[in-house]
C-alpha cells in the first residue's frame, strides 16, 4: 500500500483514458493478461461508460459498462491496482457505475476463483444467476451475477 495514499475517484470520459495506463492494470489480472494496446483502444471506443480511479496521474482502478440505458446494463472489467486493493476502490467503482444507470437490473460476471470479488458483489446485493463454463481464455468458469434495482421500470430478476 502506498504510504501517503490520497486516492480520489475521478470520472473521465472513455476517450480521455490512455489505453497504455489501462494495459498496466490489465497485466495484473488473470482474466485480462494478454490484451493488447489496440484491443484496449478499440474496447474503450465501444464502451458506453468508463469510470476511473486515480491517485494523482496514476490510474489505480477501472470499471466499464455496456448498456442501452433503458433495459439492460452489464458492468465489465472492474479492476484495482494490486497495491491499492482492500481500500474500497472496487466498491466505489461499482457504486459509481450503478449510480449512472437507470436500468431495473444490472449484471456482471466474475471468475469462479475470484473469491474476494464474489464476496464484494454479494455484499452489495448481486445474486448468482448462472455459470458460463470455460468462459475465460484459460477455460476458467464465470459466475453471472445480477442486482435488481428500484429505478423505475419492471424489476424482474432473471426476466427477459
Amino acid at each position: 500500500m502506498p504510504p501517503t495514499l490520497k486516492t480520489t475517484l475521478t470520472f473521465s470520459e472513455k476517450k480521455a483514458l490512455d489505453p497504455q495506463q489501462l494495459l498496466r492494470l490489465f497485466q495484473q489480472a488473470p482474466w485480462a493478461k494478454g490484451r493488447t494496446l489496440d484491443e484496449a483502444r478499440e474496447m474503450l471506443r465501444h464502451t458506453d461508460l468508463a469510470l476511473c480511479a486515480w491517485d494523482g496521474e496514476q490510474l489505480v482502478g477501472f470499471g466499464r459498462v455496456l448498456t442501452d440505458f433503458v433495459y439492460r446494463a452489464t458492468i465489465w472489467d472492474v479492476i484495482v491496482d494490486q497495491a491499492y486493493q482492500k481500500q474500497g476502490i472496487g466498491r466505489a467503482l461499482l457504486t459509481e457505475c450503478e449510480s449512472r444507470l437507470t436500468t431495473p437490473r444490472v449484471r456482471l460476471c466474475v471468475r469462479t476463483d475470484n473469491g474476494g470479488a464474489i464476496r464484494l458483489y454479494e455484499q452489495v446485493g448481486y445474486e448468482r444467476i448462472d455459470v458460463w463454463r470455460g468462459y475465460y481464455k484459460d477455460k476458467a468458469d464465470a459466475i453471472i451475477m445480477e442486482k435488481a434495482r428500484n429505478h423505475g421500470g419492471t424489476s424482474q430478476l432473471h426476466g427477459g
